[in-house]
């Protein structure tokens, strides 16, 4: 009862490599990284809408066709209670002329849109759109969603 030993450790026939040097394979494994690309892509397409939330607003329906536009525009909301934001900042009436001349990158020049909840007070969207027109502005329009038909 003996013990043999052998020289590679492979089950004691000398195996031995004699010279033979085999190279890493460096390959990487797409199937991988594209299953982890597409989950990724799924990510965002649901997140990006998600982050640009503004003022919860119920816009009325119109037969306006929908703009094209280059430059993201000033929008000044108005909500059912009739507060007023300017982008997603609540301001006092009394400040919007001096806030967006503040902001305004080209002047009276500037695209304001004005979206205002079905439910709010006609003369709450008059005083903001005369306030604005009063200052200079002149590319002021209203916003809309366009009317189902059915």
């Amino acid at each position: 009862m003996g013990m043999s030993v052998g020289i590679s450790g492979r089950g004691g026939r000398g195996h031995r490599r004699r010279g033979r040097h085999h190279a890493l394979i460096s390959e990487i494994n797409v199937t991988p990284m594209v299953d982890v690309m597409l989950v990724l892509l799924i990510i965002f397409m649901v997140a990006a809408p998600l982050l640009t939330v503004g003022v919860p607003i119920d816009l009325p329906d119109t037969q306006a066709k929908a703009m094209n536009a280059d430059t993201q525009p000033i929008t000044v909301s108005i909500n059912a209670a009739g507060q007023i934001y300017l982008q997603e900042t609540e301001i006092p009436i009394e400040e919007l002329v001096a806030k967006l001349q503040a902001i305004s990158k080209t002047g009276y020049e500037e695209r304001i849109f004005i979206r205002g909840d079905k439910s709010t007070d006609y003369g709450t969207a008059m005083k903001v759109m005369a306030r604005i027109s009063a200052a200079g502005y002149k590319n002021i329009g209203l916003v809309s969603l366009q009317e189902q038909e059915q």
